[in-house]
C-alpha cells in the first residue's frame, strides 16, 4: 500500500514538474493587451450580466477574433468600438452613451426609485391611527382598579 502511494505521489510530482504554462491567445502580446481592455468594456451578447473577455460562450470567442482581427488591421479602440455598436447596437456597451435612445436606460432606475419613494409617502399619509375610544368614568375606574391590583403583589 505504500508503494502504491509513493508511486501516486511521484507520477503527481512529475507531472507537474513538466507542466508548462498555457500558450497566448495571440502572437502579439500588445494586441492581446488591446483586445482585454476594449473586450472588458463589452457585454456578452449572450450570457449579458459577464464580459466579453471573461466570456466563454462561442459568440465571445468569434467576437474576441474579430476584434483582434480589427486591432490587426491598424483600428483604433474606438474604431473598433464604433465597429461593435454599429452591428450590435448601443446594449453592447456596458456603460452606453448618454443620448435620447438611451436615456430610459439611464435614468429609469432614479424614475422607479422617486416613484417608490412617492408611493411609500402616500401609503404612510394615508394611514391612519386608529380612532381614539373615550371611556366613561366607570371603565376608566375599573381600569385604574385594574391597574393598581396588578402593581401590588
Amino acid at each position: 500500500m505504500r508503494r502504491l502511494i509513493a508511486g501516486a505521489a511521484l507520477a503527481i510530482a512529475f507531472a507537474c514538474a513538466h507542466a508548462a504554462d498555457a500558450p497566448p491567445l495571440a502572437d502579439d502580446p500588445v494586441v492581446e493587451a488591446r483586445l482585454v481592455g476594449i473586450a472588458e468594456e463589452l457585454r456578452c451578447l449572450v450570457c449579458q450580466n459577464e464580459s466579453l473577455a471573461g466570456s466563454r460562450a462561442d459568440l465571445a470567442e468569434d467576437l474576441r477574433r474579430e476584434i483582434r482581427t480589427l486591432i490587426r488591421q491598424g483600428k483604433t479602440d474606438q474604431e473598433v468600438m464604433d465597429f461593435l455598436v454599429s452591428r450590435y447596437g448601443d446594449f453592447v456597451r456596458y456603460r452606453p452613451p448618454m443620448k435620447p435612445t438611451t436615456y430610459l436606460l439611464w435614468l429609469g432606475p432614479f424614475v422607479l426609485l422617486g416613484g417608490g419613494l412617492v408611493a411609500l409617502v402616500a401609503f404612510l399619509r394615508r394611514r391612519t391611527a386608529p380612532d381614539a375610544v373615550a371611556l366613561t368614568a366607570e371603565e376608566q375606574q375599573r381600569a385604574m382598579a385594574l391597574l393598581n391590583n396588578d402593581k401590588t403583589p
